[in-house]
């Protein structure tokens, strides 16, 4: 198993950050083309609570964000992250304007765009081709979960070989794959959690980003958690079901998340995931091994 930032300092020489941009896009389970709430854990920010305003164009928003990291890197290079909402959900000229604004600039050694399978036409995956050849493009598919019963109550909007087809069309033209699984999900065991895990690492995808469940104020998840249909994990809990996971990720699939942030203004539970330097810490000790603790 490869952690996330050895592998960037392996292949750019360098420490590399990840900011976070706001392209002003939507999502088709917002839009009402798939539904209008989104995904039931979805927050307002579509995810993206941590972009830059996408009142700012594509390289003020990098340069606002540099300034926010200032203190964490120096000398070091960055990851535009196209995060918030569906990223490849628009006509393919304007998705071509952003993301050429942001692969140009200088300080950018790669392109990270989160989006859904279902939303790779033949003319946004000929543009991705295409902006592959000048740096590195990933893609980060939202898949959660393969169960079906999970994947109808969160309200994904698309069945699981949609992602096959979306994973064996972009390798086909060799753009990385990272995959986002939610761990904690309403009603799934941790067997069915690393199901999800293995799945993923032999879907073709390679990389993996794990994610705790967050409970979000103005969700509908809030509401389930309210009228106490389900538990958030327990910090204990967390840390078991992530070893477990761990266990089968291969050496070539790159773990780009071991858990995740909630903003705190809108996190409601589990509340331990806050302290997030604890939590890491946990992680560290108890999850990776010996070998992983070394890299940085």
């Amino acid at each position: 198993m490869k952690l996330l930032n050895a592998y960037l300092r392996k292949t750019f020489g360098c420490k590399v950050y990840k900011l976070a941009l706001n392209g002003g896009f939507t999502c088709p389970n917002r839009d009402g083309t798939k539904g209008n709430r989104g995904c039931i854990f979805c927050s307002a920010g579509g995810s993206g609570d941590f972009a830059e305003s996408p009142q700012l164009s594509v390289t003020e928003q990098i340069e606002q964000g540099k300034q926010r990291v200032a203190a964490k890197i120096k000398d070091g290079k960055y990851i535009a992250y196209f995060q918030a909402y569906t990223n490849t959900y628009a006509p393919v000229n304007i998705l071509r304007d952003k993301f050429l604004e942001a692969i140009r600039h200088p300080d950018v050694v790669a392109l990270s765009i989160a989006t859904r399978p279902d939303c790779l036409p033949s003319d946004v995956l000929d543009l991705l081709e295409e902006l592959n050849n000048i740096k590195p493009v990933w893609v980060e598919l939202g898949l959660q979960t393969i169960h079906a019963q999970s994947a109808d109550y969160i309200r994904r909007g698309y069945d699981l070989d949609v992602y096959d087809k979306g994973v064996k069309q972009l390798r086909k033209r060799k753009i990385e794959v990272v995959t986002h699984v939610i761990l904690g999900l309403p009603n799934e065991t941790k067997e069915d959690m690393v199901a999800t895990v293995d799945y993923v690492c032999k879907s073709g995808a390679t990389g993996i980003k794990l994610q705790l469940l967050h409970v979000l104020k103005h969700t509908d998840l809030l509401t389930d958690y309210e009228a106490k249909r389900f538990e958030a994990l327990t910090e204990d809990e967390y840390i078991d079901i992530l070893k477990a996971c761990v266990a089968v990720i291969p050496e070539d699939v790159i773990v780009h998340r071991l858990t995740g942030d909630g903003d705190k203004k809108i996190l409601v539970a589990p509340l331990w995931s806050a302290n997030k330097k604890r939590v890491w810490n946990r992680i560290q000790k108890e999850v990776l091994s010996e070998s992983l603790l070394m890299l940085k």
